[in-house]
């Protein structure tokens, strides 16, 4: 399996993006998310990559970064999830929101995305809870979260009023909630969110 590619960008689509490593120019599918951090065509570039094998087809998909490839293995897995549906969640959500969404068993947001319907988002949730560990700060606490209701989510947006990114905010309440020990209310897990700032 070709889990990295190093090389120079040719060229690049929202929807693909060709590098140059070794004299080979490989074709790379990409996410949005992804298509957004690339640099310029000419420039230096680093994917972490999947090869999807079929009979008929070899298919190489690019990430940013590691949990993007990471949840998009783990879609793939689920009945009815192919490639091009998965790379269509990572374009709509950002890696930890999907994990949250899927953790939280949040299908309306998972079926409001493109080609995913209600059956669809049900079945990741169903598939895919308790297996996302480790792939974003937000999975290994993200049964505390579903458990507290939209509190994690509150604090999240109250760091975010006080001028912090929602990746620093969120990746404070994960904290938080690991050190929590239950009860904890919306201010109390802004106050524990802050002292990781």
């Amino acid at each position: 399996m070709i889990a990295l590619l190093e090389g120079k960008l040719v060229e690049k689509s929202p929807a693909a993006a060709v590098v140059s490593a070794g004299g080979v120019g490989y074709l790379v599918h990409v996410p949005l998310s992804t298509f957004d951090t690339l640099p310029a065509a000419g420039e230096s570039v680093r994917l972490f990559t999947y090869l999807h094998v079929r009979e008929d087809t070899l298919q190489l998909y690019g990430f940013g970064s590691r949990a993007e490839r990471g949840a998009f293995e783990k879609m793939i897995s689920v009945s009815g999830v192919g490639p091009r549906l998965a790379l269509s969640l990572l374009s709509s959500l950002p890696v930890d929101k999907l994990v949250l969404a899927v953790e939280t068993g949040q299908t309306a947001l998972l079926d409001r995305i493109p080609g995913v319907g209600k059956k669809t988002a049900e079945r990741l949730v169903l598939e895919l809870k308790g297996k996302l560990g480790g792939i974003s700060p937000l999975a290994e606490t993200a049964g505390a979260a579903a458990v507290m209701g939209g509190q994690a989510e509150e604090a999240v947006a109250a760091l975010q009023s006080l001028g912090f990114s929602r990746a620093q905010a969120e990746k404070a309440v994960a904290k938080a909630l690991a050190a929590a020990d239950g009860g904890t209310d919306t201010g109390e897990l802004v106050r524990r969110a802050l002292s990781n700032l």
